[in-house]
Formats: structure tokens, C-alpha cells, sequence
């Protein structure tokens, strides 16, 4: 754009009121996939908009979200999941950065991420994308990755916008959630990524939220986002996420992509000439999306030039220092670099580095497990046996024999395992917490064979570990990008001190969990029962056993605590101090974590919560004071019936520890806030002041208590609607035609052959795709008429559902 064409915001609203009212709503959904629409006439320029978060993904030719086209080569920085592990904000921002710089370079203005779901149960498939089951802590982290990328002019988009817990028919799934919870656990990430980085944009989740779908939440989109956070930027729909357009650019969905072809323009101009769209939320929408042109316009804040060697060793000292040490007995590592390190597993020679769906990334260089430990073994002798195969779950005899042999004699044996692409992906949830079958059975007989064995995991998420007891060494890697080799032999060798802590906690199994019995309920609901308790809230409060406990890892060295020291600054807010020492004999960093604990209280509350951190470095013999702010919201819990957080007056226990079950020190401070019980305060029924440990279940009545209102049955099946899913269609005979044929047109549009990762997740993503998706995802391709048509015929109306679909023109349903 020239000087004279450049956007301010005068001369966004001189557009506005210079655009009739077919243009603005033009405006207001994608010109294609990837691209917003540009306005020559008006000096409006179109925008690129890619996947993310953990990398770059571009797509040039072919095109798609669920990652099976490929994309341009870009750093394959490690997963969230794996970055929350490191607890480090400063690496966090720096990822960003380096992730704002190949947008810029690739003439992206906005990356779509980060997820910040909470990790409500650990089978969803999705899970490796997020940060944490603690609203705190992926609030802290996602501020940080959000701060790098817009700090470089690139946007970012924070998802998906909210209670997007599950794959399993995730478009159309009603989570039923009560306001407390709602607040508390998978809002208050959000929150407090909104109000400290201010992201560019927020993306609308597909499903619904007590009843209503997240793209026509006005009390979501505005109410609580713009009204309460102070949200000034763009809400772009999840890619086909549109339900109502209408309906949606009244609660503030701004953005509808990608492109439908113009298949809600009429339906959405109607309203306006109607009264059923008020034209001052059309110009808002368009307003805000004109705006996000204009910061996408500005220069960068720095001329930095895109390095993509420097990313790379960002990216393996990122893997390393997220990297979970979880047990280390007898002090097995870090390994010497002499005598026989046999190197035992597949992943170790064609590793897993990164989930499968929207987040998939072309690495630009990746690093061989393998290699990078015979490159830094020193004099030691390295030897490697495959052991498995990573295209089946079943064992493979003469590879198990061979890999046996290889570990027999060996002063050390390494093997990478964990969770092969197909057991986790976008589009469905996994089954259970087991790894493949081959893959314990190795790790058995090995054991059997050689007592000096260490485990190098390689997961989205926590696996269960039957073989545990019969090893000396498990080191958590989650999926640690396209360096994820290198930096596994730095922390193997001890150059790297492993400093990651667990971002979620590890059960024995995935029964154990109090979501269990509710995930991921049927296919159009989901209740979330359980309320506050997810992860550690529920585990520390039920006195529960878990296998890994929330925050836990262990280092090669070991680090004192002493000095605990509480300093009031009013009656709801202090600062917490201490003094960290590293007693042992090696460098390394430390997470000082911070809990809150209430012990008397009027309404039901976690035992503990995470209410701060920092992460510090130490050398052998080195001591740090450390500081941890705790203000209002520490102290507070969500009353609904005030709307509002509140403190209650009294004491809090302040723990601090090395995680949620090693708590170091603790003291008391009494707060005196202002305070009184607000009309309409519902008791806590004693099913959630006091939770088991064994079968927690939760009855209709007190579930029906804390929703303050009857729980509403699930939606049926019939009659057919838009919002139908093909499985649903299948019921019928014309279904199961139509499902038949669009599962083959999608399997061909990939053309050659399509190995059993993508055949899932097309299975998978046709199955429990809502009719609607015929327009929203084809470019408008398919006419809302068609569409409307096939639901006539599947509800019995043959003769004027062929009319709908014979028809001709593009118009949507009036």
C-alpha cells in the first residue's frame, strides 16, 4: 500500500461508511482458505492467516486443516504440551518471536494458536496441543508465547474459545457445564491471556456450551470476552465452524473462515433490510477485521532477519529444557561416554516428533535420536536394534529377539518408545492410556535381560507405565519438535540438567480421573460433572494415588528451600519470598511452585491451587532469593450469585514446593477483605465438598444444584437438521448412500495411496462432520438448498427434498 492508502483508523471509518452493505458482509468471511478479502477500490489490502502454533504451516497448493497437504519447511518447535513442561515464560516468548520472524518472512500476518484448552481428561486426541490442566499455569504461558509473536507485528489466535475438551464429536457436542466451573477452570486461562498479551484475535470453539454454539454466544463473545476482559480484536470461527451468521455477527463472530462462497450473504443482507441484524454490529465486525489489516500493515518493530539455523538450536535447547526426568535410580543418568550404550526402538531412528492434524509442520531439519547420541558418546561404543515396528501394535518376534540381544551385553540400554502417530490425533480421542502392546513387551524382556535400562518416551500426552518398576531411568520428551533428537542426547549425556516439570498430572490409569465416567459422554452432550476437579484439584483434594504427581521432575542435582517469608500489601493481596539453594553438584534450574489452600470456607474448594511460579538457575552452591506476587484473584473463587469474585475472610495456608504432592514450606496469612453473602449463595452439596477417591459420582441432584437448573437430557437424533452428523445420517438407508459417497470423493481428493493415519482422521472427520459442513468447507460448492434438501429426504419428504436439491442458484435457507 502507498503512504497515502495506508489504514489508520480515520480512515477505517471512512471505508466503513463508504462500503455498502453487500461489501461489509463480504468483509466479513475469508476470500479463500487461508486469506481475507481485499478491497482494491477501498485501499484494503487481503491478509494470510496460517496454522500454528508449534511452527509455521503454510499451505501454497493444495489445502486443507486437518495437515495432509504438505506445507513450506519451517521450524517444528516442540508441542505445547512439551513447552509447558519447561515452565519457562522467557522460552515461551522466545519461540514466539522466532515463529513471528518465518510468518513474517512467509508474508503470514496471523498464526493460529495458541491452544489453551484445559487437559480435562487424558484421552483427548488433541491434548499434545495444549499447554496444561491448570488454568494458571496455561494462562502464564500462553501470555508469554503471545507476547513473543505479537512483539515481532505478527498476530496471533488464541483457541479454541471455550470448554473444547474432546475430539469426539467435537462440532456438534453440547458441554453442559455450571457457571463456577465454567469460570474457575476453562475461562480463566483466557482471561488472563486476553487481558495480559491482548491477543489479535480469538478463535470461536465448534461446539456448544450449555446449549448454545460457541460462533453464536453473544454472552461469550461479548458479554464476557469484550464487555468483562476488554477484548478489542477480531473472533474468527474455527475453519467451518460457523453454525448461524445471522446470529453470530450479533454476538461479535467477526470472521468466517474460510471462504463459503458467499453462501450466508443473502441470509445476512435479509436480516439487515429485516431488523433482525442491526447494521452497528455489521460495521463493528467489520471495523474490528479492517483494524486487524491495519496492525498487520505496520512495519516490524525491529529488522530482524529470519535465521533459520538459530531456530533449530532454539528449537533442541527448547526439547531439552522441557524434557521430564521422572525416575533416575541409582543415579543411571546421565550416562558415561564410554563402555556399550546399546540404543534400542524405532523412535529412535524415525522419531515422533509431533501430533497429526491442523498443527502438522514440514520440519526444515530434523534431528535423528540415533545419530545425535552416537555424535555425542564419546570413546562409548554405540549399538542399535529397531525392536519394534511402528506400523503395527503387535509383536514382531525376530525383532524382539535381535533387540534382546543387542541389550544383553551392554553397559546401558536406551530404548524409545511411546505413543506411534495413529494413537493420538486432531479428529478423535484415544481409547485408553496403554502404548502399543509391542511396545511394553519390549521394555519387559529387556528388563529381563540387562538391570541398567533407561525409557526415553515419546507421547502427546500420559501413558500408562506397567513396566516401571522394572527400569532405572524414565525420561518424559512429550513431542519435542524437529530437534527433539538432539536435544534428547544432551539431556541423556548431562549436557542439559533436565528442568522440566509436569504440566499435568500422570494417573495410573485414565479410570482413575473424576472426568472419567463422563468423557466424552454422547455424541451431541457432554456433562461435565465433575465440576472444579480436573487433574491435581481432584487428586490432592480425594487423598488419590497418581503415578506422577502435578509439577513433579526430577534433576541431577538437588535444591534446598529455607526462608519463607509473607509480606501483606492489603487484605487481599501479599508476596510470597524464599531462598532456593542448590545443594548438589550440578548446574540446573528449579520450579518453585506456589499453592493456596483455604481450609475453612463456605462453598466447596480444590485443596490446593496453583496461584503462582518462577524458574530459576543455580549453580553448585548457589542460592537465589525468589519472589512470587499473589493479588486478589489468588484468594478468590467465582460466586455466581454476586457474578463476581470474592474473598472470603480468614486464613490461607501458602505452600510452596517442588510440586502438588512435595510441598517444602508453609505458612499462614490472614486476609480481612470486605465481605458479605451475596443474595441467592447456594450451598456446596457434600458430593463436591467432599470427594472420593473411589467411584466418584456425581447424582442428577447435585449436579442439578450446581447448574442451579434441571440437567437437560441430550439432544436427539430426529428430526434431521443441518447440524446432523453423517453418522447420524447413516441411520438411514439415503444416509448411508451419502455417507458412502462423500468418505470416497474425500479419499480420493488425496489421490495415490493413503496410509492408516490419514484414513482415520478422513474416516473421523466425515463421520462427525454436520451436514452443514457440505457448504462450509467446499467454497460454497454445495448450496444450503442441496443440503436442505438431503435433510427433507432423510426426514421422510422424498419428492421435496429432490426439488431442494435440483434446484439451481447459490441462495442459503430464507
Amino acid at each position: 500500500m502507498t503512504a497515502k492508502g495506508v489504514l489508520t483508523e480515520e480512515r477505517i471509518r471512512e471505508i466503513i461508511a463508504r462500503m455498502t452493505p453487500e461489501e461489509k458482509v463480504r468483509l466479513c468471511s475469508g476470500k479463500d482458505f487461508w486469506n481475507t478479502e481485499d478491497y482494491g477500490a477501498h485501499g484494503v489490502p487481503s491478509i494470510m492467516v496460517a496454522d500454528g502454533p508449534h511452527g509455521l504451516r503454510k499451505q501454497v497448493v493444495n489445502i486443507d486443516h486437518l495437515g495432509i497437504a504438505t506445507s513450506v519447511p519451517a521450524t517444528c518447535f516442540p508441542t505445547a504440551a512439551t513447552l509447558a513442561s519447561s515452565w519457562d515464560r522467557e522460552l515461551l516468548t522466545q519461540v514466539g518471536r522466532a515463529l513471528a520472524e518465518e510468518c513474517r518472512k512467509e508474508s503470514v500476518s496471523v498464526v493460529l494458536g495458541p491452544g489453551i484448552n484445559i487437559k480435562r481428561h487424558p484421552l483427548c486426541g488433541r491434548n499434545f496441543e495444549y499447554y496444561s490442566e491448570d488454568p494458571f499455569l496455561a494462562g502464564e504461558l500462553a501470555a508469554a508465547f503471545i507476547g513473543g509473536v505479537q512483539g515481532e507485528g505478527i498476530g496471533t489466535s488464541l483457541k479454541h474459545y471455550a470448554v473444547n475438551n474432546q475430539e469426539y464429536h467435537r462440532m456438534v457436542t453440547d458441554a453442559v457445564v455450571d457457571e463456577r466451573t465454567l469460570r474457575e477452570i476453562y475461562l480463566a486461562g483466557f482471561e488472563a491471556a486476553v487481558k495480559q498479551a491482548r491477543p489479535w484475535t480469538v478463535m470461536s470453539a465448534y461446539n456448544r456450551v450449555n446449549g448454545e454454539y460457541c460462533s453464536d454466544s453473544r454472552r461469550l463473545l461479548t458479554g464476557i470476552l469484550r464487555d468483562e476482559w476488554g477484548f478489542d480484536g477480531v473472533v474468527v470461527s474455527d475453519w467451518g465452524g460457523t453454525n448461524d451468521r445471522v446470529a453470530g455477527l450479533a454476538a461479535g463472530m467477526d470472521l468466517e473462515m474460510p471462504s463459503s462462497g458467499k453462501a450466508f450473504d443473502n441470509e445476512v443482507l435479509a436480516a439487515l433490510r429485516e431488523g433482525r441484524l442491526a447494521m452497528e454490529d455489521l460495521d463493528a465486525s467489520a471495523a474490528r477485521i479492517l483494524t486487524l489489516v491495519m496492525k498487520s500493515q505496520c512495519p516490524p518493530p525491529r529488522d530482524s532477519a529470519c535465521d533459520m539455523e538459530a531456530h533449530h538450536r532454539l528449537a533442541r535447547r527448547a526439547a531439552a529444557e522441557s524434557t521430564v526426568l521422572l525416575k533416575n535410580q541409582e543415579g543411571i543418568l546421565p550416562l558415561q561416554r564410554q563402555g556399550t550404550i546399546a540404543v534400542i526402538g524405532e523412535m529412535a531412528a524415525t522419531p515422533r516428533y509431533q501430533g497429526h492434524g491442523s498443527s502438522l509442520i514440514n520440519p526444515a531439519h530434523l534431528d535423528c535420536a540415533l545419530e545425535e547420541i552416537r555424535a555425542g558418546a564419546g570413546s562409548a561404543a554405540v549399538t542399535y536394534a529397531r525392536g519394534y515396528s511402528l506400523d503395527t501394535d503387535k509383536t514382531d518376534r525376530a525383532l524382539l529377539a535381535e533387540a534382546v540381544e543387542c541389550a544383553r551385553g551392554a553397559d546401558r540400554v536406551v530404548i524409545f518408545a511411546g505413543l506411534p502417530p495413529i494413537f493420538e490425533s486432531e479428529g478423535y480421542d484415544r481409547r485408553d492410556m496403554a502404548m502399543p502392546e509391542n511396545h511394553n513387551e519390549l521394555i519387559r524382556e529387556i528388563s529381563l535381560a540387562n538391570r541398567n535400562v533407561i525409557v526415553v518416551l515419546s507421547n502427546g500426552s500420559p501413558v500408562a507405565m506397567p513396566w516401571i518398576d522394572g527400569v532405572k531411568g524414565v525420561l518424559e520428551s512429550y513431542l519435542g519438535g524437529e530437534a527433539s533428537g538432539g536435544g534428547a542426547a544432551d539431556v541423556l549425556f548431562g549436557a542439559v540438567n533436565p528442568g522440566g516439570r509436569l504440566a499435568e498430572t500422570f494417573p495410573f490409569s485414565e479410570e482413575d480421573t473424576a472426568a472419567h465416567r463422563y468423557f466424552p459422554g454422547v455424541p451431541r452432550q457432554v456433562q461435565y460433572r465433575e465440576g472444579l476437579y480436573v487433574g491435581y484439584r481432584y487428586f490432592d483434594t480425594a487423598g488419590k494415588g497418581v503415578r506422577f504427581p502435578f509439577g513433579y521432575g526430577l534433576s541431577y542435582t538437588t535444591f534446598e528451600y529455607s526462608d519463607l517469608g509473607i509480606a501483606k500489601h492489603s487484605e487481599e493481596s501479599v508476596t510470597v519470598t524464599l531462598r532456593i539453594t542448590n545443594t548438589g553438584g550440578a548446574a540446573g534450574h528449579e520450579t518453585v511452585q506456589c499453592y493456596v489452600h483455604d481450609p475453612v470456607t463456605s462453598v466447596h474448594r480444590p485443596e490446593q491451587e496453583l496461584k503462582g511460579f518462577r524458574k530459576v538457575f543455580l549453580k553448585p552452591g548457589e542460592s537465589a532469593k525468589v519472589s512470587i506476587p499473589l493479588d486478589r484473584r489468588s484468594f478468590a473463587y467465582y460466586d455466581v450469585a454476586s457474578g463476581d469474585w470474592r474473598v472470603e475472610p480468614g486464613d490461607f495456608e501458602i505452600r510452596v514446593g517442588a510440586s502438588s504432592r512435595d510441598i517444602r514450606l508453609r505458612k499462614t496469612v490472614a486476609l480481612s477483605p470486605p465481605f458479605a453473602p451475596a443474595e441467592g449463595d447456594r450451598p456446596s452439596p457434600d458430593e463436591y465438598r467432599y470427594p472420593k477417591s473411589e467411584c466418584f459420582e456425581i447424582s442428577d441432584g447435585a449436579f442439578a444444584a450446581l447448574l442451579g437448573r434441571p440437567v437437560p437430557p441430550a439432544e436427539g437424533d430426529r428430526p434431521y437438521h443441518l447440524n446432523t452428523t453423517m453418522a447420524e445420517a447413516r441411520k438411514r438407508l439415503f444416509g448411508r448412500l451419502l455417507y458412502t459417497l462423500v468418505r470416497r470423493e474425500a479419499m480420493k481428493l488425496w489421490g495415490g495411496k493413503i496410509d492408516a493415519m490419514t484414513r482415520r482422521i478422513i474416516e473421523s472427520g466425515v463421520a462427525e462432520a454436520p451436514l452443514r459442513s457440505m457448504v462450509l468447507m467446499t467454497g460454497g460448492q454445495f448450496r444450503f438448498g442441496f443440503v436442505r434438501g438431503i435433510v427433507d429426504i432423510l426426514n421422510g419428504h422424498v419428492f421435496r427434498g429432490i426439488r431442494g436439491m435440483l434446484g439451481g442458484g447459490k441462495k442459503t435457507p430464507q
